[in-house]
């Protein structure tokens, strides 16, 4: 028998009641001599006698968490509590066992198999549209301490005592990765639904999981779903996420815009992307793109993809391409062929190519700033002239990492030491043995120590705090400038660029000299 005494709970004594074996043994011997006694008299038998045993704990409370350590259960329990998950995972599954909470040491586990069970539910939930629905059964207590939402829903003022609750607006499989977290405080996310639990975090105030949500988009963030990430952070009012899709879209430009996922974004996100000041692209791709983008929105709107409803469906947003800004041959076998424009636009802007008074357009005449390219030169020197460089088809590479996300669209290389010369360059950029991007292409020397770009064909993204190869093998004169002085950490504006030897460098560039002086980013 377990006591807590009263008088001494402040120093949390367990007083133990114990039987003595002797006092039994006594007692044996006393109703053995009595044998011929009636029942009553045996019942006027002394009583029993305990020993007092009073054990002081100290005075701080321990909770299961701290007692038990989160660990496996024993192997003979191993079998029940697996497939007890697994029954939380397919849905309105009783627990059959009459001792399951014994198989959970802590309350956080015990209150994790409520998850998705019809065990003790009050409440139902019917999610999703017509024709997709799931119904899924829930607590009301637990929902309202994870929700505030959930809260008002079951205990506030207007609180309605309804056993099901119906849900279109959510999908299944978000509303119970928003459940899991609630009961399990558990994160399980996922591509193809993360936005869905976004919606359904936002929409019932879990702002953690929001969180958790918009962290998830921005390390998954890239130029193929930034343009539909930038129509969802606008509409979910996140700020940081959304200028994170804007730095991806303005470096990365022609390849968003080519993307699938800019025909499903919405008309005022499409405005928002052509009227971009910084955007880094030929104006031609900007205008396939929005033609892409009218005739998948003509299907949306269950219209013909004819040039009239393409017109139609773009609306002002046509004029906001900046099509006078084009070069002329992209105007004259593009933009004035496709028969989006009125023969008085086409001729207009002829007129404006070519004529001395040029005459008023409604499109946007003022070409786009872009992005200005940052370099990061390595070293602090370079030798010429009586030190050659010999070439012979060798890799020069370099390692390198940054703290921020950035963007590097080419290399600065050096060139001929003895008079102009032209180089054939093949550059690479290379994360853990995957090629990234690549280019092969030529450039002319003038004979002076400068450093000549040579770009990739689209800049390629580089996350933080992880280290990239930048390689190239270089044809040409071998008489040719080279990197001294070495630096293995540069500061460019806000970003910090370490370097370290590359093992793929087979021709003498290292840290302390070689070739590759500049990286050329966006940031």
């Amino acid at each position: 028998i377990l006591m807590v005494d009263e008088k001494e709970k402040n120093m949390k004594c367990l007083t133990f009641f114990l039987m003595l074996p002797e006092t039994v043994k006594n007692r044996s011997k006393k109703s053995s001599k009595k044998g011929n006694s009636s029942s009553s008299s045996s019942s006027k038998l002394p009583p029993v006698c305990y020993e007092i045993i009073t054990l002081k704990t100290k005075k701080k409370k321990k909770m299961a968490a701290d007692i038990f350590p989160r660990k496996k259960p024993a192997n003979t329990n191993t079998t029940a509590v697996q497939q007890y998950h697994q029954q939380n995972l397919n849905n309105n599954n009783t627990i059959p066992a009459p001792n399951w909470q014994g198989l959970y040491p802590t309350i956080r586990e015990r209150n994790a198999v409520m998850f998705n069970n019809d065990l003790m539910a009050d409440v139902h939930f019917v999610v999703g549209p017509p024709g997709g629905t799931q119904r899924l059964p829930g607590h009301k207590y637990v929902l309202a301490v994870g929700s505030s939402v959930f809260h008002a829903m079951f205990y506030g003022e207007l609180a309605e005592d309804k056993d099901e609750i119906r849900i279109p607006d959510v999908e299944p499989a978000a509303f119970l990765a928003m459940l899991k977290y609630i009961y399990c405080d558990e994160i399980d996310l996922a591509a193809d639904t993360v936005l869905a639990t976004l919606y359904a975090a936002k929409k019932y105030i879990v702002p953690h999981l929001a969180r958790a949500c918009v962290n998830f988009l921005e390390t998954s963030l890239s130029a193929k779903n930034a343009c539909v990430l930038l129509s969802q952070s606008c509409l979910f009012e996140e700020p940081d996420l959304t200028q994170r899709c804007w730095e991806v879209i303005d470096a990365q430009a022609e390849l968003a815009l080519k993307s699938e996922g800019f025909c499903d974004i919405d008309f005022q996100t499409l405005e928002s992307i052509l009227r971009r000041e910084t955007l880094n692209a030929k104006e031609i791709v900007v205008f396939e793109a929005a033609l892409n983008w009218a005739e998948v929105e003509c299907q949306r709107q269950e219209l013909t993809a004819t040039i009239e409803n393409k017109r139609k469906v773009l609306g002002k947003a046509l004029y906001l391409i900046r099509i006078p800004t084009m070069a002329l041959d992209d105007f004259a076998n593009g933009a004035a062929q496709s028969g989006i424009l009125t023969l008085n636009e086409t001729n207009d802007i002829f007129l404006w190519y070519t004529a001395a008074k040029k005459p008023e357009l409604q499109f946007v005449s003022k070409p786009r700033k872009g992005l200005v390219p940052q370099r990061c030169h390595r070293f602090q020197s370079c030798a010429y002239r009586s030190n050659q460089w010999r070439y012979r088809g060798r890799c020069d590479s370099i390692q390198f990492a940054v703290d921020k996300r950035v963007f590097i669209a080419g290399f600065g290389l050096y060139g001929s030491s003895c008079g102009s010369a032209e180089y054939s360059a093949k550059i690479e950029l290379k994360r853990q043995g995957v090629i990234l991007g690549q280019n092969l292409s030529k450039y002319f020397s003038d004979g002076s120590s400068n450093t000549f770009p040579v770009w990739f064909e689209y800049p390629v993204q580089i996350e933080p705090d992880t280290f990239y190869t930048a390689s190239v093998i270089l044809d040409g004169n071998e008489l040719s400038y080279f990197g001294q002085e070495g630096m293995t950490e540069v500061q460019c504006g806000k970003v910090t660029v370490q370097f370290q030897c590359s093992s793929d460098s087979t021709n003498g560039t290292g840290v302390q000299g070689g070739q590759i002086p500049e990286l050329i980013f966006y940031a």
